[in-house]
């Protein structure tokens, strides 16, 4: 990597179309959630991180998505409220808590995963399984690599897993 304006010109590009390929997506989930009432998107994002890594206090999930403490525990309540956890005390220290995915909150996930597969088949219906996989491999790896420039002990820690 030099000081090559062409180089820079590059990576700027390709965080260009990552920003474009985010804001894209937010539109299909913003538009896919508005017959889900009283429940945000980004909550249940937080219910496929629980469904994916299991159950965790909120404190490692706020850790995990990279948000404030205040704005897990707002869509804890609301997924709480739909029924989609459950909820119940630490073994270890009865004031704080465990949150996991309840049975509906599953049955949603599989809802909610079978319309997003639809999305993105009608997206990118022309490109095969190995195509895709390139590209998920080849964004993992960034995604890594800027996590570990990013330096922080929090960043560094893959939040996928």
């Amino acid at each position: 990597m030099g000081s090559d304006d062409t180089d820079d010109d590059v990576r700027v590009e390709l965080m260009r179309e990552l920003k474009t390929a985010s804001q894209l997506q937010h539109a299909w989930i913003m538009q896919a959630w508005q017959s889900e009432p009283g429940l945000h998107p980004a909550a249940a994002m937080l219910l496929s991180d629980l469904s994916k890594n299991g159950e965790a206090r909120p404190s490692e999930l706020a850790k995990r998505r990279f948000v404030d403490l205040s704005v897990v525990s707002r869509q804890i309540a609301q997924l709480s409220a739909a029924g989609l956890i459950d909820r119940r005390p630490a073994p270890e220290d009865g004031r704080a808590s465990l949150v996991s995915v309840s049975e509906k909150g599953r049955a949603e996930l599989a809802r909610w995963r079978t319309n997003y597969l639809e999305f993105m088949e009608k997206a990118l219906g022309g490109w095969d399984d190995e195509r895709v996989t390139d590209l998920t491999e080849r964004l993992a790896g960034m995604n890594e690599d800027l996590r570990r420039a990013l330096g922080s002990a929090a960043c560094a820690a893959d939040p996928t897993k």
